[in-house]
């Protein structure tokens, strides 16, 4: 039974690891990457509301009297 020739193993790895780095540098150098966005500023409009003014209080149900 012939043995397994593994001596170009090596060559051919560091190879395609290489190739791979090069691909992917290329590939990384022709995106293009967007700036940091500026916060734009928001202007907030305050919504008047008639409950706002007055202080209104919650009942759960679990808190009302019992009958």
């Amino acid at each position: 039974m012939p043995q397994l020739d593994t001596s170009t193993w090596l060559i051919t790895i560091f190879s395609m690891i290489i190739t791979l780095f090069i691909m992917m540098q290329l590939k990384v150098s022709k995106h293009t990457f967007h700036s940091n966005p500026e916060p734009l500023e928001v202007k907030s409009s305050k919504h008047s509301t008639p409950w706002e003014a007055k202080w209104t209080k919650i009942y759960s149900p679990l808190s009302l009297p019992q009958r």
